[in-house]
């Protein structure tokens, strides 16, 4: 069928539709730069944003590093702590010990004058009706004879209410010594008894009285 349009308005039709199809080319050229341009930037955002997660995982990397080696150095700080006042509770004990150790020893020390002593006299229950003792008998003078003699030891107490007194069972014992001996043994007495004191006599071989020394207990 042909068309019954004049030519001069078929050419303007076809002239509309060319100009409305190089707009339509144009808006979508422009809509396509925008679209690479905002792609560009997006990009570009998601770079820098990564680049800044980078630094930001190193610098708690380095947190968190620094922050292991503070509590590495107070668990040491505190060990060390610990351990110095442990060794100076150690060390105290050791003086306490030291300066008791030193009160005994001068405690035995002989005194000057005296030719025979008797020091560090102890007794103690031991067992029911039991006393254990024992002490040092040491003669003052360096180079000093031989004593030959005996020891003895008195019990004294209360017995019902009563005073009570007991002489060692079997009587004095021999003792020989150059320089000092040290001699022990043990009591037996009346489960009853409430022992007070206990008397320590040393007996030269005439029968004189040479050193005495109570302990009440």
């Amino acid at each position: 069928m042909r068309s019954h349009l004049p030519w001069p308005l078929r050419w303007a039709v076809v002239a509309v539709m060319l100009g409305f199809s190089s707009a339509l080319a144009l808006w979508a050229f422009e809509i396509g730069k925008d679209i690479a341009g905002l792609d560009r930037d997006s990009k570009a955002e998601l770079g820098r944003l990564r680049t800044e997660a980078t630094q930001l995982r190193a610098d708690n990397a380095r947190s968190q590093s620094i922050a292991n080696t503070a509590d590495s150095l107070l668990i040491a700080e505190r060990a060390t702590r610990e351990r110095l006042a442990q060794q100076v509770r150690q060390l105290e004990g050791e003086r306490q010990s030291l300066q008791a150790d030193l009160g005994f020893f001068e405690n035995l020390m002989p005194l000057a004058g005296d030719t025979v002593q008797v020091r560090g006299l102890q007794a103690k229950a031991s067992g029911p009706g039991l006393l254990k003792y024992q002490l040092l008998v040491m003669q003052a003078a360096r180079g000093a004879s031989e004593f030959d003699g005996r020891y003895e030891l008195a019990l004294s107490g209360t017995l019902d209410g009563r005073p009570w007194t007991q002489a060692m069972p079997g009587g004095a014992k021999a003792l020989q010594f150059k320089q000092y001996v040290r001699v022990e043994g043990s009591i037996e007495h009346p489960l009853e008894v409430v022992i007070k004191t206990v008397q320590a006599r040393v007996i030269d071989h005439k029968g004189a009285v040479r050193a005495t020394q109570i302990l009440k207990l």
